[in-house]
């Protein structure tokens, strides 16, 4: 069942950068990458809980701004010591200007 809440205009986001979104208690983190595809994942690294919209965006990773770890947040998938569990990954859609996700 879907369940699609209105993030954030898609101008709030940079290319190549990442902004913070909460809803209902949760911290979520949405991505715009260099080619202007959007992505969310939860917003907390899985290491020490740290805001990952606080962290560096490079290609199609966000790293940790607390100790480095890094994700994939297309896949959500753990690349880099000392993360070794995977971020949750949320469907996104853009309709009129506006970034939407799915929180299921």
């Amino acid at each position: 069942m879907s369940n699609w809440i209105k993030a954030c205009a898609a101008d709030d986001i940079d290319e190549e950068d990442v902004i913070g979104f909460n809803h209902d208690g949760r911290a979520f983190a949405i991505y715009r990458s260099a080619s202007s595809e959007y992505f969310a994942t939860d917003g907390l690294c899985t290491h020490e809980a740290v805001d990952l919209s606080d962290g560096l965006v490079m290609d199609y990773i966000i790293e940790c701004p607390m100790h480095n770890g890094r994700f994939d947040y297309r896949t959500g998938e753990a690349k880099g010591a000392p993360v070794c569990v995977n971020l949750v990954t949320y469907p996104v859609k853009v309709e009129a200007g506006s970034i939407f996700i799915d929180l299921g």
